[in-house]
């Protein structure tokens, strides 16, 4: 399913987060890393949405880190506008607020582009969404019918 997010009612950005996870926009000479990361840890589709982030003005991707080493990304408009996602943190370090910290920071970052809303495409964890954006469901969003419908998959190619 497909969520919902009241971008002007977001909680605020706890900034000892960010700092502590090294949460900050990508810059466009992160993105071959980024993407390489991204592939590795998650899957190529994602990978190939990231690179859209880089070719918005400003970047819309962030990025967290540690020693030099990303821990997490989130991205918005790059399969569709006013579309967040996709969010992922090294499997080994969910659960310990890398990934509200960058939901947060890219949702603000929406809001702050001017968007009153977000919407998150096909949703994994939805009560994450919901617990830290006040997130709601899209009734019949289901990626077969709503804005995925038609995506080729793996055994087409």
């Amino acid at each position: 399913m497909d969520m919902l997010v009241k971008l002007y009612a977001l909680p605020p950005i706890d900034e000892n987060l960010l700092k502590t996870n090294n949460i900050r926009r990508a810059m466009a000479y992160d993105k071959e890393k980024i993407v390489q990361w991204i592939r590795a840890t998650f899957y190529d589709g994602w990978a190939n949405e990231v690179q859209m982030a880089f070719g918005q003005h400003p970047i819309s991707c962030f990025i967290s880190s540690t020693g030099g080493q990303i821990t997490g990304f989130a991205c918005y408009d790059c399969t569709l506008k006013g579309v967040f996602g996709p969010m992922g943190v090294s499997p080994d370090l969910q659960g310990g607020g890398i990934g509200r910290g960058l939901l947060l920071a890219a949702l603000h970052d929406m809001q702050h582009q001017g968007y009153g809303y977000a919407v998150i495409g096909w949703v994994g964890p939805a009560q994450f969404y919901e617990k830290v954006a006040g997130a709601t469901s899209i009734p019949d969003s289901a990626p077969q019918t709503g804005m995925f419908k038609g995506q080729l998959q793996h055994d087409q190619l």
